[in-house]
C-alpha cells in the first residue's frame, strides 16, 4: 500500500510539473533555430540580441492575452513580425544601436521568468506552448503592400467608434489603414473615467503658472476624426494633437466625452489605444466566428498580403 502511495505521488509530480516543462522546453529550442535576429533594448540599459521568432513569443505574451483565440494570437504574431521587420529596415538606416525597446513604443516584450510571474506556474505551461503555436505557425509570415512591409499597427480596442485613418492620427497616410468597423462585439468594454484637479491637470501639462480655477473654455475639442475622435484639443489655452495630449495626460482613448467644473476636470474615455490598425478584442472576436487568420488581418489592414520574409 505505501509503494502504490509513492508510485501515485510520483506520477502527480510527473503530470503537473515533469511533462509540462518538457513540452515547454522542447518548443523553446525550436523556436530558438530562426536565423534572423533583433536587437531589443533592455529596461536595464542593456542591448541584446535575440532570435525574432523567440522574441515574438515575448511580445505577443505582453501585448495580447494569451485566454485569446488561437487565429487571434496569430494575427497578432503576423502583425508584430511584420512590425519589427520594419523596425529593423528602418533602424538599420539610422543606427540607433538597436531596434526595439520592451514598451509600447515599439511593441511591449517580457522575458521567460515574467511570463511566469504573469500566468503563475501552472498555467506557464499551457499559455506558454500557446502562444509557440501561434508564432511556430506563422512562421516568417509578413504583411506586405506594394512590395514594402506594412506598418502594422495594432492596439487594444476601438470602443464605439470604427478605427482610424493613420493620417488622421499622425499625419502620414497609409492605404492600408483605414476606417474600418471595429468588430468588436461588446462595444462598451472599456469604459473609463479619469478626475483632475487644477493642480494635476496644470502639473501634467508641465505649465509653470499658478492654477486657478477651472472654466468651461479650458478644455474643448476644436477638430475631430472623421469617425468622431478628438483630433485636436484646447487646454487651458493651448492646443494640442489629441493623441500628445492623450500621452501626457495618460488617457487610454481619445474617443471621450468631458464634464467641467471650477474644481476639477472630469474625462471619460471610450476604448483603449491609438485606434489604428488591428483591434486586439475585435480580432479576437472574429475569431470566435471562426475567421481564419488570414481573414482577420485582410480585415484589419485591406489590400495587404501574406508573404514570408525574405521571399519578397
Amino acid at each position: 500500500m505505501k509503494k502504490d502511495w509513492i508510485w501515485l505521488i510520483a506520477l502527480s509530480i510527473c503530470i503537473v510539473f515533469v511533462i509540462p516543462w518538457s513540452v515547454v522546453r522542447w518548443h523553446k529550442e525550436t523556436i530558438d533555430s530562426g536565423g534572423i535576429q533583433i536587437r531589443v533594448l533592455m529596461p536595464d540599459g542593456s542591448v541584446e540580441d535575440l532570435a525574432l521568432e523567440n522574441y515574438l513569443l515575448g511580445v505577443v505574451a505582453a501585448e495580447m492575452p494569451a485566454e485569446f483565440e488561437l487565429e487571434a494570437l496569430k494575427a497578432q504574431a503576423i502583425a508584430a513580425r511584420t512590425y519589427a521587420a520594419k523596425r529593423i529596415e528602418q533602424s538599420n538606416q539610422t543606427d540607433l544601436g538597436y531596434h526595439v525597446d520592451t514598451t509600447v513604443k515599439t511593441q511591449a516584450w517580457i522575458s521567460e521568468a515574467q511570463m511566469r510571474k504573469k500566468w503563475g506556474l501552472l498555467n506557464y505551461w499551457r499559455y506558454h506552448s500557446k502562444l509557440q503555436k501561434a508564432v511556430l505557425g506563422t512562421r516568417g509570415l509578413i504583411l506586405v503592400f506594394n512590395g514594402d512591409y506594412i506598418e502594422a499597427f495594432y492596439h487594444s480596442s476601438s470602443g464605439r467608434k470604427p478605427t482610424e485613418r493613420s493620417e488622421e492620427v499622425w499625419s502620414t497616410s497609409r492605404p492600408y489603414l483605414q476606417n474600418i468597423s471595429s468588430g468588436e462585439e461588446n462595444l462598451q468594454r472599456y469604459v473609463k473615467k479619469m478626475t483632475f484637479t487644477p493642480q494635476e491637470l496644470y502639473k501634467k501639462l508641465g505649465l509653470k503658472e499658478s492654477p486657478r480655477s477651472l472654466t468651461s473654455g479650458d478644455f474643448q475639442v476644436l477638430v475631430r476624426t472623421s469617425v468622431g475622435r478628438a483630433k485636436s484639443i484646447r487646454v487651458l489655452g493651448r492646443v494640442y494633437p489629441a493623441n500628445q495630449l492623450r500621452g501626457l495626460l495618460g488617457l487610454s482613448s481619445t474617443d471621450i466625452e468631458w464634464d467641467i467644473l471650477p474644481d476639477k476636470l472630469t474625462i471619460t474615455m471610450y476604448g483603449n489605444g491609438h485606434a489604428v490598425g488591428m483591434s486586439q478584442w475585435g480580432a479576437n472576436d472574429l475569431a470566435k466566428k471562426r475567421f481564419k487568420v488570414e481573414e482577420i488581418l485582410n480585415y484589419y489592414y485591406p489590400g495587404t498580403k501574406l508573404m514570408v520574409m525574405g521571399s519578397m
